[in-house]
């Protein structure tokens, strides 16, 4: 599964990259294999994502947040709902 943080960057970014990271793990997901998370920092890809508040998160197309950190257990959420319908 392919999932994106939006953003410039900022600690914000790093951080929900690292909690989205964090959660895969927990989960026993590999990064590379099961999963992967690529941070977008291009602003015209963020906007024409409709992305108008960072940090965002794109997973497999669908917009799942934007403008706050997820925790742990949410992105878990996330996860784990994906893995059940691959």
């Amino acid at each position: 599964m392919m999932i994106e943080v939006l953003g410039p960057g900022c600690a914000r970014c790093n951080k929900t990259a690292d909690v989205i990271q964090k959660a895969g793990e927990e989960l026993g997901l590999k990064h590379g294999e099961d999963f992967y998370v690529s941070k977008v920092k291009d602003l015209n890809r963020i906007a024409s994502c409709g992305v108008m508040v960072t940090p965002a998160v794109i997973i497999d197309g669908v917009l799942k947040m934007s403008g706050r950190v997820p925790s742990v257990d949410k992105a878990k959420e996330w996860l784990s709902a994906l893995k059940k319908a691959e």
